[in-house]
């Protein structure tokens, strides 16, 4: 069979791009169509300051007129100055289970990669670290949560057979009876001893761009020798806040402040995509009314992040959140994580709220 891949620069094939998973997940019950408008803007290099300090190439795999796969490319030179590893980087990939068509597409891939002095080609990053990432490795009977990726079964196959090895693992966790754990965690909770002079502190809407501030400056600290990651610039956090409140609220949102200066932040989410499953990736102005009453109703809450900074870590902040949380979650009945550095808060707050290891996923790189 004869393959043909696409730079894709105009708006006949990002239709193609955008419309491909459509066939994959055709009789999935479990796939949640993305937003196609947040694609776009995501994938807009114009609107998305990322790629600021980045490049982006758009890729589709046709087969006989038809589009089999697709991927995109993303080179952050800023990651190789960091890191000292010059990786260009793989994602939104999705494929029919056709492995010589996922080799083909990225043999094309990695010519341009290549080209541009990259070292490895690693993946899926969706672009970026702070995106969903990672091939699902497991549990493929539920469907995602809010920020899990998704895919078919075979495709960590067609990475394997592409040339692409596990470079790294990580899962999420989950407990779907927390109602049960709420109500033992409240009776053996105890204040923290000490001193008064840390203080915790909703989210303040009315003071948005302030305390979106406070959050990016939190987690670039608490991040910042995490694997891969890179500092958010305020561009950034303002662009991938656009929607913050569709998915959350000021009460799930809590800061740590010491002597007035923040220095710990908790951000959870409800599970949104109970909301939008129905919508088939396309939020309409007439569904947002609905979409915002219906929200006060979801039950099943996310730990988005959960960060100290370095300064206070091994401190009281930890507890003094944990004991917070308590509040935000009286009317929660499932509680999971999106993955979250074992070395930071997140793996703290997993033992602490009973969260057993629910879906595994991996990023793949391979050698140029």
């Amino acid at each position: 069979m004869s393959y043909f891949v696409r730079e894709i620069k105009e708006k006949a094939g990002m239709d193609d791009f955008l419309s491909l998973p459509s066939e994959i997940y055709r009789n999935d019950p479990n796939h949640i169509v993305p937003q196609l408008s947040e694609i776009k803007r995501v994938l807009n290099p114009l609107k998305n300051p990322y790629f600021t300090n980045a490049s982006l190439n758009i890729y589709v795999c046709y087969s006989l007129g038809k589009p089999v796969c697709r991927a995109v490319m993303v080179i952050n030179r800023l990651h190789w100055q960091k890191w000292k590893r010059k990786s260009a980087f793989f994602g939104f990939f999705e494929s029919v289970d056709d492995s010589d068509a996922a080799s083909y597409l990225f043999r094309k891939i990695e010519s341009y990669a290549r080209a541009s002095g990259a070292e490895y080609l690693e993946g899926p990053f969706n672009p970026n670290h702070y995106s969903e990432l990672g091939i699902l490795l497991d549990n493929f009977n539920s469907a995602p949560i809010f920020f899990e990726s998704y895919n078919p079964p075979y495709y960590s196959v067609l990475l394997k057979e592409a040339g692409f090895s596990e470079l790294c693992k990580f899962h999420t966790r989950i407990n779907n009876n927390f109602s049960d754990t709420l109500v033992k965690k409240i009776k053996d909770s105890h204040r923290p001893s000490g001193k008064n002079d840390i203080t915790i502190r909703k989210f303040n809407i009315f003071r948005f761009k302030r305390d979106l501030e406070i959050l990016r400056e939190i987690n670039n600290d608490a991040f910042e020798n995490n694997w891969y990651f890179l500092p958010l610039s305020r561009k950034e956090y303002l662009f991938s806040a656009k929607f913050l409140f569709f998915v959350t609220n000021p009460g799930l949102i809590l800061i740590a402040e010491y002597k007035g200066q923040a220095v710990g932040a908790v951000q959870c989410v409800i599970n949104f995509n109970c909301l939008i499953k129905s919508l088939n990736g396309r939020i309409r102005p007439w569904n947002i009314p609905g979409l915002l009453l219906r929200k006060r109703n979801i039950k099943e809450l996310i730990i988005f992040t959960g960060a100290v900074k370095k300064s206070f870590r091994n401190t009281r902040v930890s507890a003094l959140l944990f004991r917070n949380m308590l509040r935000i979650f009286r009317n929660c009945t499932s509680l999971a994580t999106t993955w979250i550095s074992d070395e930071n808060l997140g793996a703290h707050l997993d033992k602490l709220f009973e969260l057993r290891p629910d879906k595994h996923f991996a990023i793949f790189s391979k050698q140029l």
